[in-house]
């Protein structure tokens, strides 16, 4: 499908033509708080028009934004020096009749952990508390900020069981088909029945009370989860208190996990006698196991990889997903879990705590885009993988998949190292090739019809959705590979791309000796001038073209640049491998891959009573997005590919761009709809996972500002 949207001269097809003008009515400079949380255009009214259509409070505050541009000072250049500078500039930005703040808002969504909300944080800003006076408080308060007169005497449900049991099947109903910790179900389904008693939500800060305490850590953990879930009685879910007091629970739960986790892994000579400690036999567990198949000494382990994707979904906290997940891997090792060849009734067990325990390690140097803990090929590693018995090679590709995207996140790092420095270029370009092949290689494995391990036993029906489910995961993975492999060569002839993102038309090309100062984005100015994996390419210096050419790259620039051939060639352009035609087409099927991949995920069916079916006038949401990262990669790139296409269409001429069945056209509304079924899935992880919020609030501001006529 996506095919059909390019022209035989290239992705969009492009000629020059008379630029637009800008609009017409310059934006205000002083916007008022509800416009610029919702990021919509404001009159500069008080009050303006758009809060007298919504009958909100409108208020303002001093804003350091807008006004006229402080310019950057350059050095002053000789006139040799100036004609040279003059021939080798990029368009300049403001050709364009795009939005001024579109990039701002695309930059941050390639940041490791973008949008992310952090609920640990200690107070709130003044500016956010004078925003809250007109009673509308949003979900994301942290817990104890909130004034117990903002709560009123709410009656709020939170879903918790009254067993272990019970707390075992929510466990299938709502985590195994996306986090199969656990081997398959041993007894059939029941009906989901959370407690059913209401909680005042006057004290929102008060201890929860409990009318079940689960004894497991592996259940106080699944509880954490299931507690942010919306309890099927509860009548208004998305209200600040219901959201609040689910916050209450799951982290009470999440603390009561934590406690019994430090405490089984402590020895009990550790403070008398250290010595004597390390030789001594770790305490026994002595407890019913949750679940018949899996040995309770592994409920631990468990736990804490649950634990971990709970750190990073609901509370923001990258740091502390990778200390749960370095936990576990710590004591997988300290088992031989790792290298775990027996066979008897617990095999399965052992197998997918080892090989999930795998997958959270490196899902943590995913997110943070930190080298990984663990050599992802180590030898030692020898534990069979874990089978479904309707795809004999599901866990494989997943593993696959997880090692796949690794590298290429790995890739961008060493990629941004190369360019600082000036050197091994040639390397990475061919390290570039060998990773699309491994990629593509993957992808075509997951393809392939999915051949039976064995016959389908008992509680096997799950077990076929869960495969189905992990290939999709496997899927959306190696298309995320795909763009974080491709995407700076996609992008590399958008001039706003260069010039915001890594400033290389600031380079001093006369003097390779001299360091060039970065620019500071809007974006960028309170995160310690972070930005995407390559901003430190401001320092690479032009130099011959020739020192990076490979015998496959064609010696003509409009080879590689068919629809805007006027931008001149960067020395580090011939030598990639791909074009940027061709690396544009890449992100562009990934993306839009992961779009129907994320909308295409199961979405938990409980059995339930026919008046609380009757309730659900919408999806339940997905839990345990670890995932969740694939999804601003996806809108990354997609919002790129947006501005590469308007670009391409404001350059065509009138005629071209006015018949039927543009392709550029095609391209946009492909686009859009792929963005808004990632907003869709976001927003139906967002309403049990408050850190997702900030996500689904990136993506939704930059398509207002992409789409402004378009609701969503």
């Amino acid at each position: 499908m996506v095919d059909a949207f390019h022209n035989e001269s290239g992705l969009f097809s492009t000629a020059p033509r008379p630029v637009r003008k800008k609009f017409a009515k310059p934006p205000v400079k002083v916007a008022c708080l509800p416009c610029r949380a919702s990021r919509t255009r404001c009159g500069g009214q008080e009050p303006c028009s758009n809060c007298l259509a919504k009958d909100r409070k409108c208020s303002y505050l001093p804003s350091k934004r807008g006004g006229p541009r402080k310019k950057k000072q350059r050095p002053s250049l000789s006139p040799e020096e100036e004609s040279q500078h003059d021939d080798t500039q990029y368009a300049a930005a403001e050709e364009f009749d795009e939005p001024s703040d579109m990039f701002t808002q695309i930059d941050v969504l390639s940041l490791p952990g973008a949008g992310l909300r952090h609920l640990d944080f200690p107070q709130m800003s003044p500016v956010f508390q004078s925003y809250f006076t007109d009673g509308a408080v949003p979900s994301h308060v942290p817990l104890g900020l909130l004034p117990t007169s903002e709560m009123g005497d709410a009656q709020c449900v939170v879903r918790t069981y009254g067993s272990e049991l019970e707390i075992l099947n929510a466990y299938y109903d709502f985590i195994h088909n996306y986090f199969p910790i656990l081997p398959p179900r041993v007894a059939p389904p029941c009906q989901d029945r959370p407690l059913r008693y209401p909680i005042s939500s006057s004290s929102p800060s008060a201890e929860p009370l409990m009318m079940y305490r689960p004894r497991s850590p592996l259940s106080l953990s699944i509880s954490a989860v299931l507690a942010l879930i919306p309890h099927p009685d509860d009548p208004h879910p998305s209200s600040p208190a219901s959201v609040i007091q689910r916050r209450v629970y799951a982290q009470k739960f999440a603390q009561l996990a934590s406690t019994i986790i430090e405490t089984e892994c402590d020895l009990d000579l550790s403070s008398t006698d250290p010595g004597q400690a390390l030789s001594s036999q770790r305490p026994s567990v002595n407890r019913n196991k949750l679940h018949p198949n899996a040995p309770e000494d592994l409920e631990t382990l468990l736990s804490l990889l649950i634990l971990s994707v709970y750190e990073y979904t609901q509370r923001g906290n990258l740091l502390k997903m990778r200390f749960r997940a370095g936990q576990a891997l710590a004591l997988a090792l300290d088992k031989s879990l790792h290298d775990s060849h027996i066979e008897d009734e617990f095999s399965e067990a052992r197998r997918r705590a080892w090989w999930m325990t795998y997958y959270c390690g490196l899902q943590g140097a995913i997110v943070s885009t930190t080298p990984p803990t663990i050599v992802i090929n180590d030898p030692q590693f020898t534990t069979p993988y874990p089978r479904f018995s309707s795809d004999a090679e599901g866990w494989s590709i997943l593993i696959q998949a997880q090692q796949v995207l690794v590298s290429a996140t790995q890739f961008i790092a060493d990629l941004n190292k190369c360019f600082s420095s000036q050197s091994g270029l040639q390397y990475m370009f061919e390290r570039m090739q060998q990773l699309d092949s491994w990629t593509n290689s993957v992808l075509a494995q997951t393809e392939i019809l999915p051949i039976l391990s064995h016959e389908p036993a008992f509680g096997d029906n799950q077990e076929i959705i869960t495969a189905q489910s992990i290939r999709m995961i496997s899927k959306i993975k190696l298309s995320s590979a795909q763009i974080k492999t491709h995407r700076f060569r996609a992008f590399s002839d958008i001039p706003l791309f260069i010039k915001r993102h890594c400033d290389l038309t600031a380079a001093n090309h006369t003097n390779s000796n001299q360091e060039i100062v970065p620019k500071q984005s809007a974006s960028g100015a309170g995160m310690n001038s972070v930005s995407c994996s390559c901003s430190n390419l401001n320092q690479f210096q032009r130099a011959s073209s020739a020192e990076y050419m490979t015998p496959s790259d064609s010696s003509t620039s409009s080879d590689i640049h068919p629809y805007i051939p006027q931008y001149p060639q960067y020395p580090f352009a011939p030598g990639f491998p791909y074009s940027t035609q061709h690396s544009a087409k890449v992100c562009l099927r990934a993306a839009i891959v992961i779009s129907h991949m994320f909308e295409s995920l199961p979405y938990p069916e409980p059995l339930y009573e026919t008046h609380q079916q009757a309730q659900h006038d919408r999806p339940l949401p997905r839990t345990m997005p670890s995932f969740a990262c694939c999804l601003m990669q996806s809108s990354y790139a997609m919002f790129m590919l947006f501005y590469k296409a308007r670009v391409a269409k404001q350059f065509s001429t009138d005629i071209q761009s006015e018949l039927p069945g543009d392709p550029n056209d095609r391209v946009l509304e492909e686009l859009q709809q792929g963005l808004e079924r990632i907003i869709g899935a976001v927003s139906n992880y967002s309403r049990a996972f408050e850190a997702l919020d900030g996500m689904r609030d990136e993506i939704q501001g930059a398509y207002r500002t992409a789409f402004p006529q378009t609701t969503i």
